[in-house]
């Protein structure tokens, strides 16, 4: 019985695999970017989001109509060739990624606080009570 490889499903499979084949059995690489922890506290919501091999500087957050999105760019060079010659397999992720998540019309950009620290990007959203909306009266005039 054959031992699955790090790289594909047998040894032999990726001895023998054409490398000038895109690589089909890593597809699922874009799903384990941006994991996220979200913890609730007494008055905010804290999120930890991996961002492993970003700089501060490839980072952006929005927040638009209750929703921040947070998105990464890795705009490193991606050619396939170094000085020693030809790259066989590149695993490593070169491109963009996001993640949105809902906060509530009420926050303001002042009210979120970002750290970006040791690859995991630290926000906290502080908690709003939902104000009671109070029912205007309209009345209608009437002549006579």
């Amino acid at each position: 019985m054959l031992m699955p490889s790090i790289f594909g499903e047998t040894l032999i499979d990726d001895f023998f695999n054409d490398f000038t084949k895109p690589v089909t059995h890593y597809s699922n690489t874009v799903n384990t970017l941006m994991k996220t922890d979200v913890k609730e506290t007494d008055h905010s919501y804290e999120l930890d989001i991996d961002l492993p091999g970003y700089k501060k500087e490839d980072i952006k957050a929005e927040l638009k109509e209750g929703y921040m999105t947070i998105s990464a760019q890795n705009s490193t060079k991606n050619d396939e060739k170094d000085k020693a010659g030809k790259y066989i397999r590149r695993e490593r992720y070169y491109g963009n990624c996001s993640r949105t998540f809902y906060v509530g019309d009420d926050i303001t950009q002042e009210d979120i606080k970002a750290k970006f620290e040791d690859g995991i990007l630290k926000i906290t959203v502080p908690k709003k009570e939902a104000k009671p909306q109070v029912e205007e009266k309209s009345f209608i005039t009437i002549e006579g």
